[in-house]
């Protein structure tokens, strides 16, 4: 079967996550050992014993969940299954940094200090309760873009509301200021989706108003040495594979304000001969999307020891 490799996004995050793998494998332990030092805090002490609050902070939540997500990768390397067995690697928005880690185009160290910069970044962006996101269930993306331009049309003149994640065929997230996103969700529900809720977060991620945090990332990213990825990348805005360090750079920049095209680049990578999506690290959210996404396909979760026993059987 040919497999990929996806890598979770913000969400996922739990308290405890990872602690089993560090445990049992010191290959995983070495990965938040090294985190922690490139970022000089003791983020894994938060990670395992910490206050979930504390860790859904945007600049705690993206190291951690990149550092869980390489932890299982040691882990299943540890056990004999190289990336290499992967045909492409793909991420969720803060996920596709994972990959790129995982696929040895960014240092591990250099993947947790970005991942620590965007998350402050992107909530220094837009000041708290300015913005929004929420989530559409029932809508493809295209009903979900017109219902944002709808909610913009409705306001007062210079507000922003776009279509952020398109996430699987019947989930699209909008993100942008408040009073527009919220707008938005009765026009959605006027427009035939069977929900419409305000998200938990702290900022309106993937949209025009992130552009302060572009700005700061193409600074940090100018810094970086980012090589060629050992298989292939499947970019969030551009829904098909990439490997040119240069392109990468640019796409990395792009994503902050742009869609997060997951269901497009699911489609895609099926369409390439993809049958097997394992997901590397916390929680199975992207598993059910591939699931409605690519029917046919087979998922597979990785973030515990007894997840990397089974893969390898």
């Amino acid at each position: 079967m040919t497999r990929a490799f996806v890598f979770p996004g913000q969400g996922a995050q739990t308290i405890g996550m990872g602690r089993a793998l560090a445990e049992a494998y010191p290959a995983a332990r070495a990965v938040f050992d090294e985190v922690d030092a490139a970022l000089g805090q003791d983020l894994s002490a938060l990670i395992w014993e910490g206050d979930i609050e504390a860790l859904t902070l945007t600049e705690n939540a993206q190291p951690a969940l990149m550092a869980t997500s390489l932890a299982a990768l040691r882990a299943l390397e540890a056990e004999g299954i190289a990336i290499a067995s992967a045909a492409y690697v793909a991420g969720h928005s803060l996920g596709e940094y994972s990959a790129l880690c995982a696929a040895g185009s960014l240092t591990l160290t250099d993947t947790a200090r970005l991942l620590q910069l965007r998350g402050r970044a992107m909530q220094q962006a837009v000041p708290v309760g300015v913005g929004a996101m929420a989530a559409l269930l029932g809508l493809d993306f295209a009903a979900a873009e017109a219902v944002a331009r709808e909610a913009v049309a409705a306001g007062p003149g210079g507000e922003v509301c776009q279509a952020a994640n398109d996430n699987d065929p019947a989930q699209v997230v909008i993100s942008g200021h408040k009073a527009a996103v919220e707008r938005a969700l009765d026009i959605a529900k006027a427009s035939g989706a069977k929900r419409a809720i305000l998200l938990p977060v702290s900022a309106p991620f993937h949209c025009a108003l992130m552009q302060p945090a572009a700005e700061a990332m193409a600074a940090a990213l100018a810094d970086v040495t980012i090589r060629a990825p050992q298989v292939p990348l499947v970019a969030n805005v551009r829904a098909e594979a990439v490997s040119d360090p240069a392109e990468i750079r640019a796409l990395l920049v792009a994503q902050v304000t742009g869609s997060v095209r997951w269901r497009e680049s699911v489609a895609w990578m099926a369409a390439q001969g993809v049958s097997e999506f394992w997901e590397i690290g916390a929680g199975k959210a992207l598993s059910g999307m591939i699931r409605r996404i690519a029917p046919g396909a087979a998922t597979r979760a990785v973030g515990t020891p007894e997840d990397v026993l089974a893969a390898k059987s």
